[in-house]
């Protein structure tokens, strides 16, 4: 029996779901019988995917009700416990993002190394609630599968331990990355056609949102010297995910995920067109995540509210963290924490323009869903420029950077390079939401913020050095302003709107 609050919610839910046909809005098993009015559902059947999301209703622009409808299913997928009759488990295939094959079955599905290492998204991003960051207990361990697929190891000469990064306000992210690469891809066209009209070489800066990518020299020939370039790849694509900057989107973060954690295959990669086979993984289930379902994935986590500022009431703690954010710009960390970047649009559209093969992305894809986040309440929250574009308080730049040298070389951790990235380099952190999400640094080993600060080397050092420099009252004003960035208290769903 339910109580009449909660029979009304479930009639309001049940409503919203009807927009989206085949979308599972279940948040528990008996709620989830009285959404479907399946018959074939049991109350106590424990799958995380009784059916699947069709991906052919998610068409351009969604309404609120779509929306809301939609991001409730992501919600249940990304806390769902994964099981055997969703088609958990890849016997027959690793973790590596590129479909691959295992020689023979592991002697333990269930590995922290190489995986499967979680039952569920939120097992890992749970700090300090749904979609935020990881202890040092749910580390992940990186290995893409190109050189060794099978392994059971946690010595770094075989996988990158990672600590894991919150996901609120990703969907602002992906949408500053998306703009970001158009200056840049559009800065490489101008620079070619200047060139070719001059009949001489033509150097242009790469400028975007303030953020300076390096130079860039083009020849008569429409050929493009790319030596001075900085912090983003040759083909000036900006990957805003993962500590090492090198994730497009977050369908792509998703697929990625889905496989190496879950042993959830999707098709959009596993699939028949990509591997002839719609079960690459020979776990006996076929087409175990489809389109529509990880389109519900990345509505939820795109939709995520970002990060905040927390009101302090302590007057000694105010006057500090008001100091602490002078500090914080004099010495210089605003150089690559930027407090703010400017965002043009805030129509997300799923799946995205950048991706490679094996994600869905928009030109090979007649079903394109729009998600307009200026239906969101915590948008209007946001201040803007002069321009009226919306400024985003990331306290990042999206650039790579250097950040470990032969003196301090804490945060250069990792043997093996990713996507043929240095090492050393890293993505800038950005810094909303930090005082929520320790430990801190790459393996979260680090359990102040004064401990990461003082680990950074490389490009940061000289940063750094000014912050030792500091008195000790100065230090603590610093840390002060930074524990105000603080991850709001969970919401659901209905109080986003």
């Amino acid at each position: 029996m339910h109580d009449a609050k909660t029979v009304s919610m479930i009639m309001k839910t049940t409503a919203l779901a009807a927009a989206i046909s085949s979308v599972v809005v279940a948040t528990s098993f008996s709620f989830q019988a009285q959404a479907t009015d399946d018959s074939s559902v049991a109350p106590w059947n424990a799958q995380a995917i009784p059916r699947h999301i069709d991906q052919e209703q998610l068409n351009g622009v969604l309404t609120r009700s779509e929306m809301e409808a939609l991001i409730s299913s992501g919600e249940h997928l990304f806390t769902a416990r994964f099981r055997k009759e969703d088609g958990v488990g890849r016997p027959m295939s690793t973790q590596a993002i590129i479909p691959t094959k295992k020689k023979r079955p592991a002697r333990h599905e269930f590995s922290r190394t190489a995986g499967l290492d979680a039952n569920a998204c939120v097992s890992c991003h749970n700090q300090p609630l749904t979609g935020g960051a990881g202890d040092f207990s749910v580390n992940v361990f990186v290995s893409e599968g190109f050189q060794n697929t099978d392994f059971d190891n946690t010595d770094p000469q075989f996988s990158n331990e990672r600590n894991t990064n919150h996901l609120m306000g990703a969907g602002l992210i992906e949408l500053l990355a998306r703009e970001m690469t158009d200056d840049l891809q559009n800065l490489r066209k101008v620079a070619v056609q200047t060139a070719r009209q001059q009949a001489s070489t033509h150097s242009i800066d790469l400028v975007t949102k303030g953020v300076n990518f390096g130079q860039l020299h083009a020849q008569p020939d429409g050929t493009v010297d790319l030596k001075d370039l900085e912090g983003v790849d040759q083909d000036l694509v900006i990957r805003p995910f993962t500590q090492k900057g090198v994730i497009t989107s977050l369908r792509q973060f998703t697929v990625n995920a889905l496989n190496h954690h879950h042993g959830m295959l999707a098709t959009e990669r596993f699939g028949e067109r990509w591997t002839g086979s719609r079960d690459f993984d020979e776990d006996g289930f076929e087409d175990e995540i489809q389109a529509g379902d990880v389109s519900a994935l990345v509505a939820w986590q795109a939709t995520l509210p970002p990060p905040g500022r927390l009101e302090v009431d302590n007057e000694a703690w105010r006057s500090a963290a008001i100091r602490g954010e002078k500090q914080f710009d004099a010495i210089g960390c605003s150089s690559c924490h930027r407090p703010t970047l400017p965002l043009k649009s805030v129509k997300f559209a799923d799946p995205g323009p950048y991706d490679f093969a094996g994600t869905r992305r928009t030109s090979e894809d007649d079903h394109n869903a729009i998600y307009d986040l200026s239906l969101t309440s915590w948008l209007q929250q946001l201040p803007h420029n002069e321009n009226g574009e919306i400024l985003v308080p990331l306290f990042g730049d999206l650039k790579r950077h250097k950040i470990a040298d032969q003196e301090v070389a804490t945060l250069g951790n990792e043997l093996l390079s990713q996507r043929f990235v240095e090492r050393d380099v890293f993505i800038t952190s950005e810094l909303w939401g930090i005082a929520s999400t320790d430990p801190y640094g790459h393996r979260g080993d680090l359990t102040t913020l004064h401990e990461v600060i003082e680990a950074h080397g490389g490009d940061a050092r000289k940063t750094r050095d000014k912050y030792l420099a500091l008195s000790s009252q100065d230090r603590e004003s610093i840390i002060a302003f930074l524990s105000t960035l603080v991850i709001e208290p969970p919401q659901s769903v209905a109080d986003n709107f």
